[in-house]
């Protein structure tokens, strides 16, 4: 099963992605980690990333899109993986999509974590940390809209796309992803041909 996991900021994504991972014995791969690893194993787009790191910018796509592209060729993936952070733009979507075709293994869902802003704004006030101030939200979930939404468009064109309500309780969020991926199970759609 590939699947790729979008949420804005406080929509609860990382504590459901923990639980998907651990049912579905799935590869966790988070863009932020996978950046810290390849920077800490001093690959050669580690080296890359870390200068844009270090130097407090954003890491261009087409790094981005490399440290994914190793990423996935590592044995974990052949099982499954759930993307988490990535793809952010729909170029970032396009170059996945890409990628995946050249290994005819597209992916088997998106799931949308969809939760109302005044929601996300009161649980990001709530848990008080420095990057949580109400401007520097604002500016998060904006970003998020800007660069994110349209991707939603863009995979359920493609029939991929499956909101899941953030609102409830995590063990109704986490029930409703469950609902979706064991149907995708018993179709048998998780299998890497078209």
């Amino acid at each position: 099963m590939r699947i790729v996991f979008i949420g804005p900021p406080g929509a609860g994504k990382g504590t459901q992605a923990e639980r998907l991972v651990a049912r579905y014995q799935l590869a966790h791969l988070s863009t932020g980690e996978m950046l810290r690893v390849a920077c800490e194993a001093k690959t050669a787009v580690g080296i890359k990333a870390d200068k844009y790191m270090n130097g407090g910018q954003l890491v261009p796509d087409e790094l981005i899109i490399e440290v994914i592209r190793e990423r996935l060729g590592q044995p974990d993936c052949k099982i499954g993986y759930l993307l988490d952070g990535f793809p952010r733009t729909i170029a970032q979507g396009e170059a996945l999509d890409s990628m995946l075709d050249e290994w005819h293994s597209p992916l088997s869902v998106v799931l949308e974590l969809h939760v109302p802003e005044e929601e996300l704004l009161k649980r990001l006030a709530a848990r008080g940390r420095e990057d949580d101030r109400p401007e520097v939200i604002r500016l998060r979930l904006e970003s998020y809209r800007s660069q994110t939404e349209p991707l939603l468009e863009y995979y359920d064109a493609k029939g991929l796309l499956r909101r899941l309500d953030g609102s409830g309780t995590v063990d109704d969020v986490f029930s409703q992803a469950r609902a979706v991926l064991d149907s995708l199970v018993t179709s048998g759609s998780n299998r890497s041909h078209r």
